[in-house]
This record gives C-alpha cells, structure tokens and sequence, in this order.
C-alpha cells in the first residue's frame, strides 16, 4: 500500500473510531499505558511529547505528572481524536497540556525540544516507523528519553482475527504488517537504527476484559483499527464480521464476558549527551 494512501486510510478510520474509542478500549488498554509511564518515568517540570496522543487517555495523566512546571503536546493525524482528547482536558480543568493535528513522520518541531517523548501504541500504523522514531530522536533533547508501546506477537493477541475476517471483505489490508514491531527484536533494532542508546525492551502480557458481545464489538469494530472498513459494510455485513469475530474469541468466554489474551511490548531509549 502507498505510504500517502495509508496515511489517509489511517486518519479517516481514526476519525470515525474517535467517538467508540474509550467505550471499547480505556479500560483494557491503561495497565498497559500505566507501564508505559513508568518506563518513561516523566517528572515535575519536564516538557513531553505524546505521539498519536488519541482521546488522551496517556496525554491528561502525564500533564498532571509534569505539573507543576513542565508541559506535555500531544499530537495526532485524527482531527476527531483531537477534539476528544482537548475537550477532555478542558472538562478536567488541565491546563498545561496542547494538542496539535500533526504527522508523527513529519513533526512540526524544533530539534532538542523535549524531555521525553512517549508512543502509545501508535507506531503499527505509520507506513514507515523508522522515520517516525528518528523524528522522536530528533526532537529530544540530549539525555532525553523516548519510550514506546505496540503490541505483541500476533500469536500472542487473542483478537487478532479481526484483520482477516475484514480483509476478506476489502481491496487491500486494512493494517499491512500491523504486528511486525512486537515480534522478536525488532522495534529494539529500530530504536537502535536511529540513534537511540541505552534501550530497554519489556514484554508482557494479559487479560483484556470485555463485559459482552456488544463492548467486544464495538472494541473490535467501531473503536479501533478497521472502524473505516466496518463503516462501508452494510448492515448483512457487519452481523457476519462481528459474529465470525465473535466466534473467533468464544475461547476466552466466561459467562457473558471475554478475557482475552494481549502482548504488549515497551521499547525505552536515550538520546546521548552532545
């Protein structure tokens, strides 16, 4: 797929995910998000970069780390996902947080700029995630630290089967090589391609909890990767992905609720002193 083509599919689906994404994700995803932050291990008065920042979800808990004196940008390619996350911010009263439309492979920053620079499960959709992290590199400040966040081995996340049972209905992938940074060392070598030093990877996993089918639906579809796919599909459509979904997880069923298995990795580097 065309990195231009890519990138368009990847704003337009976020934009329509932006209004199911916490209902399906917010709660499954933040002891994951929560061991990014340690690992980025952000202080009072740092200034921080949040790349693909979403609806907020790490942005507003690292503003009120920072606070009092530093300051944290977050940025993403969804103009929907924006408007989430700054109302967010203003519904909570936070102030030393802005957020910016902005391409995480082309950041519209000055070099040496921050203390920290964080992705939260952000990099699986860039066409091309060496340039993104070399703009992380960029605009770190020497001594300053990035950490990132992807997921897994495919084998190791449960619901994976989402990409091919919405492939099959679409012209091309929907999210081409969307495991390959969580799988061996590879976002080690690439943190390590582009400059950092030091670099720290942690792998972990588990249970992501959903309350029902409609949550696991709305999660799988509505909230997330293929939203722009699920969209076009008419109504016959989308009750065959999401019972083929449903069908696909009906291992990790417990009553009415589903516990299903995730890998995440954090990948951690530094930014030498000149």
């Amino acid at each position: 797929m065309k990195p231009d083509l890519q990138r368009r599919i990847q704003r337009y689906g976020w934009d329509r995910a932006a209004p199911h994404y916490e209902t399906g994700w917010q709660d499954q995803l933040w002891p994951a998000q929560e061991s990014l932050l340690a690992e980025a291990d952000p202080q009072p008065g740092e200034s921080v970069l949040d790349i693909s920042c979403g609806t907020g979800l790490v942005t507003i808990p690292l503003a009120e780390i920072v606070h009092p004196g530093g300051s944290v940008t977050g940025i993403d390619l969804s103009e929907g996902m924006i408007e989430k996350a700054r109302s967010r911010a203003e519904y909570k009263g936070i102030g030393n947080v802005h957020f910016k439309h902005m391409d995480a492979e082309m950041l519209e920053q000055a070099d040496n700029s921050f203390d920290v620079v964080i992705c939260s499960l952000g990099l699986m959709y860039y066409p091309n995630p060496e340039k993104a992290l070399s703009e992380m590199f960029r605009v770190l400040k020497p001594g300053g630290r990035a950490a990132a966040l992807v997921w897994g081995a495919r084998k190791e996340c449960g619901w994976a089967e989402i990409f091919p049972i919405t492939d099959q209905r679409v012209e091309s992938e929907v999210c081409p090589l969307f495991f390959q940074l969580g799988t061996g060392e590879v976002l080690h070598q690439s943190f390590e391609k582009v400059g950092f030093k030091h670099i720290e990877d942690h792998r972990f996993s588990y249970k992501l909890h959903f309350r029902d089918d409609k949550q696991a639906c709305t999660a799988a579809f509505l909230g997330g990767a293929v939203a722009l796919a699920y969209q076009k599909f008419d109504e016959q459509t989308k009750e065959e992905v999401c019972q083929e979904y449903l069908d696909s997880i009906t291992q990790y069923r417990n009553g009415q609720s589903y516990d299903i298995p995730g890998e995440f990795v954090i990948t951690k580097g530094f930014k030498q002193e000149e």
